[in-house]
């Protein structure tokens, strides 16, 4: 233990465990920022659909394409006709 003393005291390598744990202090609060206390989830979880589609859908991304101006609406029924076949998200006499 006298090795690590330094005139009888603790040497300034004391210095370093207060500075590891603001780090890791830091570094914990970041993360819980950025993920859990914004409402957003982390990666390492899968996010379930509730209510209908997720927002990166297909059809939702056809709808914003649609509702943007980038395709018309003979091409959106179109195109919506065959993800409905393939995801079958839509009821049987009704739209989107």
């Amino acid at each position: 233990m006298n090795t690590l003393a330094f005139d009888g005291g603790p040497g300034p390598w004391v210095l370093l465990f207060p500075l590891v744990w603001a780090a890791v202090v830091v570094t914990v609060v970041t993360v819980l920022r950025r993920t859990v206390w914004r409402g957003r989830r982390g990666p390492w979880q899968v996010r379930a659909e509730r209510n209908g589609p997720s927002e990166t859908s297909p059809i939702t991304l056809l709808g914003r394409r649609f509702a943007a101006g980038e395709i018309d609406e003979d091409e959106y029924w179109r195109r919506l006709s065959v993800l409905d076949e393939q995801f079958g998200t839509l009821g049987k006499g009704g739209a989107a």
